[in-house]
């Protein structure tokens, strides 16, 4: 009898044992590229949820009561910060989280543009104060800067876990560091006159001042702008004079206006970059580093002219 308790043992303790596994850390990022960076570094402590999701639009987002419901019970919440997500204040007064809310361009100066609106080397459209940039992922050199808020924001939530994620933090910091020189590589392989490329809003600036490519938009910062008329044919004619055949649509935006643009210069739409939302799983970039490879991947040959 008492041999057969004894082997009953290790029967009883597995449940326990199954039983005392931490559950994940819940974590909720404001949009997809946030909600990867999280994960790469989380690893299988942590069960990401983002708000905003692949091929959407955080500059118009409307958020709902069940957003609202997963901030609340979040052990740690992510946002990209700069005036990226303007809904996001609100939403987060009616949730008050339970964890910490990170910003994670903490540490950033973001560029400015004028008035919001810019055309690379040209004047800018309009007038008034200079306006931050929100867009700062688009220069790789500046992931290590999210990937540190992100790492000490999993670490003050999770302490436990602390060793797990700056070993995974510095694995990934090591292939974006690969990738950023890879996409310098890939640039540098085209003239210096070529690398001009028109886009529907102002979402690549960071890119473009980091890789030496000069980008040009009818929209603003935030895709609600509307280009007026003026702008339209300025860029046009901007377009004909310096034979500019690099024109993109973006993931997460009306296709109408540059579709316009490029028909009336006599030009082709070459393309779909992802500049504000990861594409869905099994999509050209489910991830950030997908992202860049799928991008410099239309945009080289694109300014070379053979896109």
């Amino acid at each position: 009898m008492r041999r057969r308790a004894l082997f009953a043992l290790p029967l009883l303790a597995a449940p326990a044992l199954a039983r005392a596994q931490p559950a994940p850390l819940a974590v909720v990022a404001s949009f997809t590229i946030l909600a990867d960076m999280a994960r790469q570094v989380g690893g299988d402590r942590v069960a990401v949820t983002f708000i905003v999701g692949p091929d959407m639009d955080s500059h118009i987002f409307q958020a709902r009561p069940s957003h609202a419901e997963a901030l609340r019970n979040a052990g740690l919440v992510l946002c990209n910060g700069i005036g990226f997500e303007p809904w996001l204040d609100r939403l987060l007064g009616a949730a008050s989280p339970r964890g910490q809310v990170v910003t994670v361009t903490q540490g950033i100066t973001p560029r400015t543009l004028a008035g919001g609106h810019e055309h690379g080397g040209r004047q800018p459209r309009a007038a008034g104060p200079r306006v931050p940039d929100p867009h700062a992922w688009q220069d790789l050199r500046l992931a290590a800067t999210y990937l540190g808020n992100i790492e000490a924001g999993l670490i003050a939530a999770d302490p436990a876990g602390a060793e797990t994620y700056r070993a995974r933090a510095a694995d990934y910091r090591g292939r974006l560091a690969a990738l950023d020189s890879w996409v310098r590589d890939q640039v540098g392989s085209v003239p210096e006159g070529r690398r001009k490329v028109i886009t529907n809003h102002d979402a690549f600036g960071y890119f473009g001042d980091a890789y030496g490519v000069t980008f040009l938009a009818p929209q603003g910062l935030s895709t609600h702008g509307e280009p007026s008329a003026a702008d339209i044919g300025g860029l046009i004619r901007q377009m004909r004079a310096e034979r500019i055949t690099a024109v993109f649509l973006e993931n997460a935006t009306n296709p109408a206006i540059i579709e316009r643009l490029a028909r009336e210069a006599g030009a082709r739409v070459q393309g779909r970059l992802y500049a504000d939302a990861l594409s869905p799983e099994g999509g050209p970039a489910p991830s950030y580093e997908a992202l860049f490879r799928h991008n410099l991947g239309l945009l080289v040959p694109a300014m070379r002219g053979n896109g």
